[in-house]
């Protein structure tokens, strides 16, 4: 049965370890629907949902986006990701992309593209679908297969990459969600 909203919201954490089990092409349906029950500013919905379980073009994304990370003058972030198992999509057999046109004023289309993620999240885990926000899915774009995968994704022309949800379900039964710091929250009456 479905969580409802407050306890998806609790009990989702970010899952860093995927098996090979792919989830229901229902789930997956229902899933990329709450992305487009997303609200957007002034209704612009400039972004689309494209859902991902071709193996091969996954692959192809992560070794890309490694490849443009490990080029990085600074190599702070590829040891972080080579000392967490040299993953960007964790096994991940699923996922859905979310690629975004540009707005104005300029960068509005990012907070658009948040709240379908957090959408694309929540309904996921609702429905006992682990997963992770990934903005890490930009650096596989960031090089020069940029237009390959965006013609390999069928990204509408002039969008680009807003972030991937990794979808699946846990390799161990070993996450959990952070601990909220209640402290931050203030009233003022």
């Amino acid at each position: 049965m479905p969580l409802n909203t407050i306890e998806a919201i609790r009990a989702r954490y970010s899952c860093r370890g995927f098996s090979d089990q792919i989830p229901a092409a229902e789930d997956l349906r229902l899933i990329a629907e709450a992305g487009l029950a997303a609200p957007s500013g002034m209704n612009r919905q400039l972004w689309r949902v494209i859902v991902v379980k071709n193996k091969q073009l996954i692959d192809d994304l992560e070794a890309e986006g490694l490849k443009n990370i490990a080029a990085f003058p600074d190599n702070g972030l590829y040891a972080h990701i080579m000392a967490r198992g040299g993953k960007l999509f964790y096994n991940a057999r699923c996922m859905i992309v979310i690629p975004i046109g540009k707005t104005e004023p300029a960068g509005a289309e990012l907070f658009d593209c948040g709240i379908i993620a957090e959408n694309i999240a929540l309904a996921a885990t609702s429905l006992g679908i682990n997963n992770l926000i990934c903005g890490l899915a930009a650096f596989s774009f960031a090089g020069e297969k940029n237009n390959e995968f965006k013609q390999r994704l069928d990204f509408p022309p002039g969008y680009e990459i807003g972030l991937a949800i990794l979808l699946g379900y846990a390799a161990n039964t070993g996450g959990k969600p952070h601990e909220p710091d209640f402290s931050k929250i203030k009233f003022i009456e």
